[in-house]
């Protein structure tokens, strides 16, 4: 049913509770995972916010993210296959999707989208809007 299963992470706690899900979807279906994590960067002409201490803002930050994940998924064995990008997370996410062939997407959600102020900002709430497969939130 799901082939191949995409988890984004970031360096959120809600990012890391995610994983237990993911390891059991991709357990039960066999799947194959796919982890992307996106260093972000602001759009052209856009000045960059003051980041709070879970975005993605170097590449040193990305790469050890990536690779703690694919250790952590591996001793629970997983073989899992990792994809850093840079750009606008939730589109980013979206390409990456689109790109593997994703058949669900899995991402932990910090619930900011919960007000019509956050519903903008919600990196979750953009993906499940643009996603081309279908999108699990892990609260």
């Amino acid at each position: 049913m799901f082939k191949t299963v995409l988890f984004p992470i970031d360096q959120t706690r809600e990012s890391r509770e995610a994983a237990d899900t993911v390891v059991n979807i991709v357990k039960t279906y066999g799947s194959r995972l796919v982890i992307v994590s996106v260093l972000e960067v602001p759009a052209e002409g856009e000045e960059s916010p003051p980041a709070p201490a879970d975005r993605m803002t170097s590449p040193e930050t990305v790469a050890e993210l990536l690779k703690t994940a694919q250790a952590m998924f591996s001793q629970q064995g997983i073989e899992a296959q990792t994809v850093e990008r840079e750009g606008r997370p939730a589109f980013m996410i979206c390409d990456v999707a689109d790109e593997i062939g994703a058949d669900l997407i899995i991402m932990g959600c910090r619930g900011i989208g919960l007000t019509e102020e956050g519903a903008a900002d919600s990196v979750s709430n953009r993906v499940i809007n643009l996603s081309p497969c279908p999108v699990l939130i892990v609260p």
